[in-house]
Order: C-alpha cells, then structure tokens, then sequence
C-alpha cells in the first residue's frame, strides 16, 4: 500500500485531498493477519503532509488578516478625498454667484491630517487639493492614480482579499477535520493490532497450558 492511496480521490475546491475513514480495520488491512507496519507509517506521512498545509494555510490567513484593514483604511481614506473634492466643487459653483464681500467672510481652510512615519510616531501634515493619489504596489514599487481609479483598483483588491481570507478559513477547517479523521485512523489501527496481539498471546498461552 503506498503512501498516495490513503488519500481519496474525492477533494475539496482547492485541491486538498479528503482522509478516508477506516470503519473496518481487518477489512482493510487485509485481513486478520494484515500487518500495520506499512499503513501506519503511510498514516503518519499523510499527518504530516496535512500539519505543512495547515502550517501555511494559518501563514497565508495571518497575511491576509493584517493587510485587509490597510487596504480598508487607504480605500477610506482615497474615498474621504473624492467627497472632498467634490463637495469642494460644489462650494465653487456655488460662489461664483457670491459677492467678494460674502467670500472673504468664509475664508477656506486647508484640510489638515497626520500620517504613519512609523509604528509609534505620525506628523501632522496639511493636504492639497488634488484629483491623484500615489499607491503602493508591492516590491517597493508606487504608482499614481487619479481619485476614482485608485478607490476602483482598492476596491477590487479588497474583494479579492476578503474572498482569499474566506477559502483559506473554509481549507483550514477542511484541513483539521483531516488531520483529526488519520489520528482517529492510526489510534484504531493501532489499537486493532495490540488486541491481536494480546488475542495471540492468550491463545497460545492456553495451548500451552493444554499441552501440560
């Protein structure tokens, strides 16, 4: 029996291979006189072919987990601007019909911010006003995006992320019903072969009690 036939052919979306649950030891091993040597090592290696899924699986999550609330917060942030800017473009029209005297009574005021320098320090910082935002990309690359493109790529980046994150919960849970179903399989395999042993043993201790 190799190691690849524990797993069924059944799998879940993602490809990761259902455990089969072994309800009928003697029958599948063969027999009353199968040996356990070679299916329990198959055992233990698909465990650890699950426990090194499951290690990146829960890697991949953490990623996940950490960037969805910055992509969130820069998406607020991209979307806070747009209404900035366009109720500043209303405001504008409608002072074209206001008087000079009127417009001096309500001076505009910069809109006023701070920004992350690092983990522990921000500074504050007054914007301008302007219809393009710079985002980073990844692997120290930055590129400019006018307001709506950069809120229309952050949102589907978003989606992404949040479908991502879904599937890797879904094949984490996935995952550890495996993991669970061959330890189950290797305690009942396990236990199976120490009553045959103990079975034999007590038969031939009789035998040999007869004997006398």
């Amino acid at each position: 029996m190799s190691a690849k036939s524990v797993f069924q052919e059944e799998k879940n979306p993602r490809g990761i291979p259902k455990a089969p649950f072994i309800a009928n030891v003697e029958e599948y091993l063969g027999g009353p006189d199968g040996a356990v040597e070679t299916p329990l090592k198959n055992f233990q290696d698909a465990i650890a072919k699950y426990r090194y899924m499951d290690a990146n699986l829960t890697q991949r999550r953490k990623g996940l987990e950490d960037k969805i609330p910055d992509i969130r917060k820069t998406l607020h942030m991209v979307e806070f601007l747009q209404e900035q800017r366009e109720g500043k473009n209303k405001n504008d029209d409608l002072e074209d019909d206001l008087s000079d005297e009127e417009n001096s009574d309500n001076p505009k005021k910069p809109l006023t911010t701070t920004f992350e320098l690092n983990d522990t320090l921000f500074a504050e910082a007054e914007l301008e006003d302007t219809d393009t935002v710079y985002l980073w990309l990844g692997a120290n690359v930055m590129l400019s995006y006018k307001l709506s493109e950069a809120a229309s790529l952050l949102r589907s980046k978003l989606d992404l992320a949040e479908a991502s994150l879904k599937a890797t919960i879904e094949d984490l849970e996935f995952m550890r019903e495996q993991l669970t179903v061959m330890e189950v399989n290797t305690a009942r395999v396990y236990n199976w072969d120490v009553k045959r042993r103990r079975e034999r043993r007590l038969a031939g201790e009789g035998n040999g009690t007869k004997g006398h």
